[in-house]
């Protein structure tokens, strides 16, 4: 199972409204690349793809590929505000070592 936090679930809301994108959803996926190795996937979909595990919470959809969800199981998503940085926020069980912009993993 992933986990989507309320705060990450608006700024999904506030970017699909940006874009136009209605009836879609987020993808969430795994690549290779990045400095450890594997890097996050991250945008938005009009619609899911016949093997994708479906996710929704609050009107949210999030879409994860059979092979990502190997690596994502037990991920949360956040969204993080500071001084220094905003964004969203992967907290994810399954990453070993983490580059320090948090946008990749080593499993």
């Amino acid at each position: 199972m992933i986990q989507v936090t309320p705060k990450a679930i608006q700024k999904i809301k506030e970017a699909f409204a940006k874009h136009g994108v209605t009836g879609g959803g987020l993808r969430l996926g795994v690549q290779g690349g990045g400095c450890s190795g594997l890097s996050y996937l991250f945008r938005l979909e009009t619609k899911e793809r016949p093997s994708d595990q479906v996710y929704e919470f609050d009107g949210v959809r999030i879409f994860v590929d059979p092979k990502s969800l190997l690596y994502l199981e037990g991920m949360t998503l956040d969204y993080q505000e500071s001084l220094l940085h905003s964004g969203f926020a992967f907290e994810n069980p399954n990453a070993k070592k983490s580059c320090g912009c948090g946008s990749s993993f080593s499993a």
